[in-house]
C-alpha cells in the first residue's frame, strides 16, 4: 500500500509513519522540513508548505492519505480536495473535543452533536474544537464514504511533546511527598500514541470508514499514581487536595497541574466511549506498559527542557506548604 502522510516526523505522524512502514508500505512524507528533517533518511520526503502550495505532490498517486494536523478548514480543503481524484481514501485526525457536551458519556458518542464556532471566539480554546469539527465536515463533503475521522483523546508515549502524562511517572520515581490534585476516584484517560497509530494503520488496510473516539480505558486518578509508583518502584507519597481548595490558591483550572480536570463542564472529558473502534480493531496496551515506556523515553533524554515542566517543584511545594500544612 502506499500511504502518504501530511506531516510524519513530530509525534503522532511519527508513530503512524513507523506504524505503516512496519507493515511494509511505501511511506511519503509531506512537510515544512522544519521538525526532525532527516528522521526518515529512506523514507521519500517532500518538502512543502501545505497551507499554500501543494504542488510537491503533483504526478503521483497514494491508497491511502493521512492528515495528521489538520486544524484550519480551509487548508484541509486545500489537501482534500487536491487529492481526491488520486487517493482511494482519506484519513483525517480530529479530536473529542469536536463535541458540543462533555458533561456525559452519551454526549460524546460518535453521532452526538458538534461544537460550532461561535464569531466571538478567538483563543485556542474556544476555537480548536469548532474549527477541528468544520474540518472533519469538509473532508466528509469530499470524500464520502472513503473518509475516516479519527476523534483520540490525550495522546501520550514516548516523544511526547507535553508534560501532561510525562510529568507523572517521573515526579513519582522522584519520591517524596507529591501533590495529587482533585479526588482518587476521579478519572484520567488517555491513548498510548502507538496504539493509536496502529488502528489508523490498520484501518487503511482494511478499508474502514466512518468517525471513531479513539481513547483509552478511563482510569481512576488514584490507581493511575499507584501504576505510576509500580512502574518507578517509587515509595512516593501522594497528598490529595481537593479541587475546590487548588482552585481558591489560583491553580489555573485548565493547565495547571498535568492532567487535572478543575474547570466545570468537563465531568466526562476523561470519559469517552471507544467501543466502536475497539469493535473495530482497536487495541490499547496497558497503561503501566505506556508509563514504564514513557518514563523510559523521558529519563533517557533528561526530562523536558527547563521551565516546560507540567509543574514546577518550586510551586508544588508552596501549594503543599499553603494547602497540606
Amino acid at each position: 500500500m502506499r500511504v502518504l502522510i501530511l506531516g510524519g516526523t513530530r509525534f503522532l505522524g511519527r508513530a503512524i509513519a513507523d506504524a505503516a512502514l512496519g507493515r511494509g508500505d511505501t511511506v511519503t512524507l509531506f512537510n515544512r522540513g522544519v521538525s526532525n528533517p532527516g528522521l526518515y533518511p529512506g523514507v521519500e520526503t517532500i518538502t512543502g508548505d501545505r497551507t499554500s502550495d501543494l504542488s510537491g505532490l503533483d504526478g503521483q498517486a497514494w491508497d491511502a492519505v493521512i492528515d495528521v494536523a489538520g486544524y484550519d478548514p480551509r487548508v484541509v480543503r486545500l489537501s482534500a480536495e487536491a487529492l481526491a481524484g488520486r487517493t482511494g481514501r482519506y484519513v483525517f485526525v480530529s479530536t473529542v473535543s469536536v463535541y458540543a457536551d462533555q458533561n456525559t458519556t452519551a454526549a460524546q458518542l460518535e453521532d452526538a452533536p458538534v461544537a460550532r464556532l461561535r464569531p466571538v471566539a478567538t483563543s485556542l480554546e474556544e476555537t480548536y474544537g469548532p474549527n477541528k469539527a468544520l474540518c472533519e465536515q469538509v473532508v466528509r463533503g469530499v470524500y464520502g464514504d472513503r473518509a475516516l475521522i479519527g476523534r483520540p483523546g490525550l495522546i501520550t508515549g514516548p516523544h511526547d511533546p507535553t508534560d501532561r502524562v510525562p510529568y507523572w511517572p517521573r515526579r513519582i520515581a522522584r519520591g517524596g511527598r507529591v501533590l495529587a490534585p482533585g479526588d482518587p476516584a476521579d478519572l484520567v484517560q488517555f491513548i498510548d500514541v502507538r496504539d493509536l497509530a496502529a488502528f489508523l494503520a490498520d484501518a487503511c488496510h482494511a478499508g474502514t470508514a466512518g468517525v471513531f473516539n479513539l481513547t483509552g480505558t478511563p482510569v481512576p486518578f488514584g490507581i493511575f499514581i499507584d501504576l505510576c509508583k509500580t512502574a518507578a518502584y517509587s515509595d512516593a507519597e501522594p497528598v490529595w487536595i481537593p479541587t475546590e481548595r487548588l482552585v481558591a490558591a489560583g491553580v489555573n483550572r485548565g493547565m495547571g497541574i498535568p492532567l487535572w480536570v478543575g474547570e466545570p463542564g468537563y465531568d466526562a472529558y476523561n470519559d469517552v466511549d471507544s467501543s466502536r473502534a475497539v469493535a473495530a480493531g482497536l487495541v490499547c496496551r496497558p497503561v503501566i506498559d505506556t508509563i514504564r515506556d514513557t518514563l523510559s523515553w523521558d529519563l533517557a533524554r533528561g526530562g523536558p527542557a527547563p521551565g516546560k515542566e507540567g509543574l514546577a517543584a518550586a510551586e508544588e511545594d508552596r501549594l503543599l506548604r499553603e494547602l497540606a500544612g
